[in-house]
C-alpha cells in the first residue's frame, strides 16, 4: 500500500495533464489515522463523480462496542455518522476551483426516517465511510492543486470529526442508540398486545407543507382518547402513553381538513424509526403495513383479483389477470392482493385515492344493478372476512360513507386534529346492511400465489444491465421504466438504488430456482440477511448509494415492471 507522499508525488506528475489521467490515482493509501482508498475515477469533469471510501480501524476510531453489538444498534450508529459526515462536508469545505462537478464531496442525504445503509458500515475492526467526489477539472485538465485542498485539507478534518468516538457527540450518539433501540421494542410488542399501531401522547403529526417533512412549528399535539390509551414501558424514555390502534378494522372519520389523512401518513411512515425531533419518534406501525390505492393505467402480470373482480363482460380472465393499463378498481384489487402476497398483515386505504366503486355500492345501486350484473365485490364486503380468515387488519380514512361502521371494530374522529373514540355512536347509526351482504356472500378467501419469475425478466443491453433511478418514483432499466408514484412509503431515493441492484443481482443469481415471487424475494432478504445490503451492487469497493427497501416495495417494483416474466 503507498502512502499520502506517494499520493501526492502522483498527483503532481499528471497536474495540467488529461483529466483521463486521474484514473492512474486509482488504490489505496495509508494516511496519518485512516486508509484512503479511491475505487473509481470518473472519466469526465461532468460525470458521475469519483467513487471513495476512507477507513479507520477501530483501534483509532475507538467506537465501544457496545454501541453497535445488534443490528438494531448498528444501524443507529451508521446513521447518525453519515449525518454527522453530511453536515461536516458542509462545515469544513473549502472553495474549489474547475469546471463540471470539480470539488463535490458528497455523502448520503439522511430523510427524517433511520435507514440501513451502506454509507457508512461500522463493525468491531473498523468504520468505513464510502461516498464521492468530483476530482477538479480546468476544461479536461488535471487541477492537482484543487485535489490537493480536498485530499489532504478537507478531508482529514471530515474524517477527524466524524470517525472517531473522542472527537463526536457521545451523549449525541448514545441518545440515537437509545431512541432505536426504544423504537424496535415498541414495534415488537405491538403483536403480543394485540395492537397494529401506536401513536405515542405529545407527538406532532403535521408537517410544515406538502413538499416538507419537517414538523409542523406549533401545530396542535397528539393526545389519545382515554378509552384508546395504553402504555409502554421503555429502556430510556420509561412510560410512554398513547393511541394503541387494536388489530381488526379500524375507521378514521371526520370533516375535510380536520387530521384524517395526517393520522394515516404518520402510520404509513410509522413502519420506519424517526430520528429525534421529527414528533413522529414514537408512531409506531407494524413493520408489514402497506399503503395501496387506486393507481390508473399500472400494469399487472397475471395478478388473480378474482376475490374482487369477476364475469367480465368480456370474458377477461381475472384468476391470471394481464392488462398495460388498470383501470381504478382493477388496479387497487391487484395492489391488494399483490400486498397480501407480500406478507403485509396491515392495509391502509383513503378514501380520497381510492376507486369509488371498489370501495362500496349502496343498496339503492344494488337494486338498480343486480349482483349478477356487478363484475365487482366492493371491499366493504371483504375487509372484516379477511380480517376474520386471514388475520389481515386495515385502517380506512372515510368522509363519506357511513356503511363501513357496520364492518368496523373501532372508529376514530379526527375534529380539528383532536381525536375522539366514537365507535359507540357510530356503532348506534349503523344499520346492519352491510353484514348481511356478507353473510349472504358466503365468501371463500382463498388465494394461491403461484407466479414464478422466469429467467429474462431482466435483459442485458449493448452495455449490459443499465440501472438508473429518479426521485423516490422512478426506476429506469434498460430504458424500461417503472413508475412507482403510486407507492407511498418509499422515502430515500436510495432505496430505489437498492431494488434495480437487487433485480439486477438476483436476475443473475436466483431467477431460474423456480421459486414463487414472494419466496423469490424472501430468499433476497435471506442473501441480504446474511451478507450485507453491499452484496448487491457488484462493483469495487461496493456502493455507498444503497438503503434497504422492505419486501413490499421489492415485490412492488417487480409487480410494475412491464416487461415481467412469470
Amino acid at each position: 500500500m503507498k502512502n499520502l507522499d506517494e499520493l501526492k508525488s502522483e498527483l503532481y506528475k499528471i497536474d495540467g495533464k488529461s483529466y483521463k489521467l486521474y484514473k492512474n490515482l486509482e488504490g489505496q493509501y495509508a494516511f496519518k489515522n485512516y486508509i484512503l482508498s479511491i475505487d473509481h475515477v470518473q472519466g469526465d469533469p461532468f460525470a458521475a463523480p469519483s467513487r471513495i471510501r476512507v477507513i479507520v480501524k477501530q483501534n483509532t476510531a475507538g467506537f465501544p462496542k457496545e454501541l453497535f453489538d445488534n443490528k438494531n444498534k448498528n444501524i443507529a450508529v451508521a446513521d447518525y455518522l453519515t449525518r454527522e459526515f453530511y453536515y461536516n462536508v458542509n462545515k469544513f469545505s473549502e472553495k474549489i476551483f474547475g469546471s463540471g462537478k470539480s470539488g463535490l464531496i458528497a455523502i448520503s442525504r439522511c430523510p427524517q426516517q433511520i435507514l440501513e445503509r451502506t454509507s457508512i458500515i461500522i463493525d468491531n475492526d473498523k468504520v468505513e465511510a464510502r461516498f464521492y467526489v468530483g476530482f477538479p477539472a480546468r476544461g479536461r485538465s488535471v487541477l492537482a492543486k484543487e485535489l490537493e485542498k480536498i485530499l489532504y485539507n478537507v478531508l482529514p478534518n471530515i474524517v477527524e470529526k466524524t470517525l472517531t468516538y473522542k472527537n463526536i457527540n457521545n451523549e449525541k450518539l448514545m441518545n440515537r442508540v437509545n431512541l432505536v433501540e426504544d423504537q424496535e421494542h415498541i414495534r415488537s410488542e405491538l403483536s403480543k398486545r394485540g395492537l397494529i399501531a401506536f401513536i405515542a401522547n405529545g407527538s406532532t403529526l403535521p408537517r410544515e407543507s406538502g413538499v416538507s417533512t419537517r414538523p409542523l412549528k406549533d401545530a396542535k399535539r397528539f393526545i389519545s382518547p382515554k378509552e384508546l390509551e395504553v402504555e409502554f414501558s421503555t429502556k430510556s424514555k420509561g412510560i410512554i402513553k398513547g393511541m394503541g390502534i387494536k388489530k381488526g378494522i379500524t375507521l378514521i372519520v371526520g370533516g375535510g381538513y380536520h387530521g384524517k389523512s395526517t393520522l394515516l401518513r404518520a402510520l404509513e411512515l410509522g413502519v420506519y424509526n424517526h430520528i429525534e425531533g421529527d414528533g413522529r419518534e414514537f408512531v409506531i406501525t407494524d413493520n408489514s403495513a402497506l399503503k395501496v390505492r387506486a393507481e390508473d393505467s399500472r400494469c399487472v402480470t397475471k395478478t388473480d383479483i378474482s376475490l374482487f373482480i369477476n364475469n367480465l363482460p368480456n370474458g377477461k380472465d381475472t384468476v391470471e389477470f394481464c392488462t398495460e393499463n388498470a383501470s381504478g378498481s382493477t388496479s387497487q384489487a391487484a395492489n391488494i392482493i399483490e400486498g397480501i402476497e407480500s406478507n403485509a398483515k396491515v392495509l391502509l386505504i383513503d378514501e380520497d385515492t381510492s376507486a369509488t366503486n371498489f370501495m362500496m355500492r349502496d343498496d339503492i345501486m344494488q337494486k338498480l344493478v343486480s349482483k349478477e350484473k356487478e363484475p365487482i365485490t366492493p371491499f366493504i364486503e371483504i375487509v372484516k372476512p379477511l380480517y376474520e380468515r386471514k388475520g389481515i387488519s386495515t385502517i380506512i380514512v372515510v368522509g363519506s360513507c357511513g356503511d363501513f361502521f357496520d364492518v368496523a371494530d373501532c372508529i376514530i374522529q379526527m375534529d380539528n386534529y383532536e381525536t375522539k373514540d366514537v365507535t359507540k355512536e357510530a356503532k348506534n347509526l349503523s344499520r346492519g346492511e352491510i353484514l348481511k351482504r356478507i353473510e349472504a356472500r358466503k365468501l371463500k378467501i382463498n388465494i394461491p400465489f403461484n407466479r414464478v419469475v422466469k429467467k429474462g425478466t431482466i435483459q442485458a443491453g449493448e452495455r449490459g444491465i443499465k440501472i438508473k433511478t429518479i426521485g423516490v418514483d422512478t426506476i429506469i432499466i434498460n430504458k424500461e421504466e417503472i413508475n412507482l408514484r403510486s407507492v407511498e412509503q418509499v422515502v430515500d431515493n436510495e432505496q430505489l438504488n437498492s431494488i434495480g441492484s437487487i433485480m439486477k443481482w438476483a436476475e443473475d443469481n436466483i431467477v431460474d430456482k423456480g421459486l414463487s415471487l414472494d419466496k423469490f424475494v424472501d430468499n433476497i432478504l435471506e442473501e441480504i440477511n446474511k451478507n450485507g445490503l453491499i452484496a448487491m451492487e457488484k462493483i469495487k469497493g461496493g456502493s455507498g448509494s444503497l438503503a434497504m427497501p422492505r419486501k413490499q416495495e421489492i415485490m412492488a417494483a417487480y409487480n410494475r415492471y412491464r416487461k415481467l416474466k412469470v
